[in-house]
């Protein structure tokens, strides 16, 4: 079992920047993959960026490449969202999981990961 805790969400002005984080507790943080997705009011979790277990491979959803960037510290069993240069579209809640080992490049689905936090508001202003 892992839980996850997601943290950083807030308030800010489209060109800004936050850092979400997702804290983990239980065993193995680092057998797992890890992902962010978010979920905009009426629409469906669309996938934003996953990492590989150990070599910090990644993989970024389109709209979000060249802005966002996903990182982990297996020794403090974290992972992180840096997210720079927002846009009111990116307003959403935004999600972590685990899921995995399977190949980085399939992990663009919410229904391979196996736990999830609870989720952060992120709201861009125009």
């Amino acid at each position: 079992q892992v839980q996850l805790v997601e943290s950083g969400g807030g308030l800010v002005q489209a060109g800004g920047s936050l850092r979400l984080s997702c804290g983990a507790s239980g065993r193995s943080f680092s057998s797992y993959v890890m992902g962010w997705f978010r979920q905009a009011p009426g629409k469906e979790r669309d996938f934003v960026a996953a990492i590989s277990r150990s070599f910090g491979n990644t993989n970024y959803a389109d709209s979000v490449k060249g802005r966002f960037t996903i990182s982990r510290d297996n020794a403090k069993n974290t992972v992180y969202l840096q997210m720079n240069s927002l846009k009111p579209e990116d307003t959403a809640v935004y999600y972590c999981a685990a899921g995995g080992p399977r190949p980085l490049a399939t992990m663009n689905q919410f229904n391979l990961y196996d736990y999830w936090g609870q989720g952060t508001q992120v709201t861009v202003s125009s």
